[in-house]
């Protein structure tokens, strides 16, 4: 009897030890306030953001999935965290994330690879090459999609992105993209059936189809001016010295279809609610376009840089669609090295969570947060990150995409209050 009764003993002060360890972690300065509970995931995350914001202020310890976290919806935190090139921080996801999109996917790559993914990217995706080539090609399948939105169609940002990596919209592949997105934020319990597990077999199948793609193309490369971004990257791995592998190739390639599709389709559909809440935003919005369609030279030409840069209130409705929507609600950063910050010390190995929702809804940052009003842009600079707008990441790391993604919002928009009209037949209600 006294055995079985000196183990419950034991075990019971081990526990009691570990929570005692758990609650107070070793550091070598101060930690910021705050409770090394285990809060619970939820839709409401701002709820719990913002209570613990009032408990502890704007930098609070807590945890997520058994890692230490430091949750910052400080300003001037953030901003020195997202000017770091991995001095003290390094881009972090959680390991589920690089199970699913690939270990060395460009968000989570570091230094000269980063750099090197990034270069690629800007190379297709960058300012220059949407002016030069993509603003009519863009224009062009906006609005063929538009029309058939009629007959329940609605692929278009998916259908461009793929036309430009691969050079064709391959079926198979959307299949694989389908069974990946309905799974990519789920628990992460690899057992068949689980929407984890049929995510993981989405991605292992895409990979496939890309893999057959990359071998066919390498054997018929040639140098040519309409280059999709799978002829430039083969170009770039078969570089003297290059820090470009096989497998980092085909993880970009995977998961440039995804980023590129879910913000840009997610801010289109809430910009479309947005305005048609705002009756007033929605007109200046069509008097916009209305007027850069009566200035045009040629009736018939489609869209051109110099308009899509002079669309200034489409901008403005842009940046506040995605602050007001908050696609990205948090930007994760590791600890690389320990960081003095506003009298507190954050270890090495702890993982800084920038809650860019708790920015984008501050009201002595904005004006009544909750609020759509894309008037509060006017005079704002429209086409960078700063510490109180990280819509599209910010520091080193702002997005490379960015210019591509409001491209192809601003073209939609351009269709849909020039050529259509639109009325809510059911009113819906964004999740997240």
């Amino acid at each position: 009897m006294l055995y079985p009764l000196l183990c419950l003993i034991v075990l019971f002060l081990s526990i009691v030890l570990w929570i005692y360890h758990w609650e107070n972690p070793r550091c070598n300065g101060k930690l910021p306030p705050g409770s090394m509970g285990l809060p619970v995931a939820e839709n409401q995350q701002v709820v719990y953001i913002m209570h613990e914001l009032v408990m502890y202020g704007s930098l609070f310890k807590t945890s997520l999935v058994g890692r230490q976290i430091v949750v910052s919806t400080d300003t001037d935190v953030n901003r020195v965290i997202f000017q770091q090139k991995g001095k003290l921080v390094q881009s972090w996801y959680m390991d589920s994330f690089d199970d699913i999109v690939g270990k060395e996917n460009v968000l989570s790559s570091h230094g000269f690879l980063h750099k090197c993914l990034r270069n690629l990217i800007l190379n297709l995706f960058g300012s220059e090459s949407l002016k030069e080539k993509q603003v009519s090609e863009m224009e062009e399948l906006t609005s063929k999609h538009l029309r058939l939105w009629s007959c329940q169609q609605p692929s278009m940002i998916y259908d461009f992105t793929v036309r430009k990596l691969f050079g064709c919209n391959n079926e198979k592949l959307r299949g694989c993209y389908s069974a990946f997105l309905d799974g990519l934020i789920s628990f992460p319990l690899n057992i068949p059936g689980t929407a984890y597990w049929k995510c993981l077999q989405g991605r292992n199948k895409a990979m496939r189809v890309i893999k057959i793609m990359l071998e066919e193309r390498r054997g018929t490369l040639t140098k040519k001016q309409d280059k999709d971004f799978l002829d430039v990257a083969l170009e770039e791995m078969n570089k003297a010295g290059t820090i470009l592998s096989e497998q980092t190739a085909l993880d970009l390639l995977f998961a440039l279809p995804f980023a590129a599709f879910e913000s840009a389709s997610s801010a289109v559909v809430l910009a479309l609610q947005y305005l048609q809440s705002n009756p007033l935003a929605l007109a200046e919005l069509t008097q916009e376009h209305e007027t850069i369609l009566r200035e045009r030279e040629t009736k018939d030409s489609g869209i051109t840089w110099k308009e899509y840069k002079s669309m200034t209130f489409t901008h403005m409705v842009i940046n506040e669609t995605i602050r007001l929507g908050n696609i990205v609600p948090t930007i994760f950063r590791k600890v690389v090295k320990d960081i003095e910050i506003k009298d507190y010390n954050i270890p090495a190995g702890w993982i800084i969570l920038a809650c860019t929702t708790a920015v984008h809804l501050n009201p002595t940052k904005y004006k009544d947060p909750l609020t759509f009003n894309p008037w509060r842009w006017k005079g704002r600079e429209l086409n960078a990150g700063s510490k109180f707008f990280m819509g599209f990441g910010s520091g080193v790391r702002l997005r490379a995409g960015a210019e591509f993604v409001k491209l192809q919002i601003s073209s939609f928009l351009h269709h849909s209050v020039t050529n259509y009209r639109w009325t809510v037949m059911k009113e819906g209600m964004a999740v997240r």
